[in-house]
């Protein structure tokens, strides 16, 4: 018996969306890197782009369980001498591009090199309901209906 593999012609990419309305970051981030990969298809192909297109709506109302609001931090340098600068995750959850939280915890998930980077760019992230995707007629996507943990509690 061989191993099928896919060939580029045999690929079908499918669009959905995700409303990130009330869901915990990091569940999120990973239902998000599974679909783009692929790997929820039986057909999947580890040295190929085979996954879907994915469009996150509402990235500014996305939760995180705990204290990390107010713990953790992002560092960076700008490279003058003490320029070490940072931003806890609840700045940069009220600042200007939220989105970019769900981009980096999705984009950490995936493989680095060029396919990581290939994959990535099927990923659209959203500030609020509106997105410029809707000729594409995305399916939606309930994460919160998959597991309990999905959602924050009360």
């Amino acid at each position: 018996m061989k191993t099928y593999t896919l060939t580029p012609k045999e690929i079908n990419k499918k669009w959905f969306i995700i409303d990130a309305d009330g869901l915990i970051l990091g569940r999120l981030a990973s239902q998000i890197a599974l679909r783009l990969r692929g790997k929820h298809k039986a057909a999947y192909t580890p040295h190929m782009d085979c996954g879907d297109n994915i469009v996150v709506i509402n990235a500014e109302k996305i939760h995180v369980t705990g204290k990390k609001l107010e713990n953790e931090r992002f560092y960076w340098h700008t490279g003058y001498a003490g320029g070490i600068k940072n931003r806890t995750l609840g700045q940069i959850l009220e600042g200007k591009f939220p989105e970019r939280l769900i981009q980096n915890a999705v984009r950490r998930m995936l493989p680095k090199g060029p396919l990581g980077r290939q994959v990535l760019g099927n990923l659209r992230v959203y500030k609020g309901l509106e997105h410029p995707h809707t000729a594409q007629m995305p399916e939606a996507i309930d994460i919160a209906s998959q597991n309990v943990k999905n959602t924050k509690r009360s």
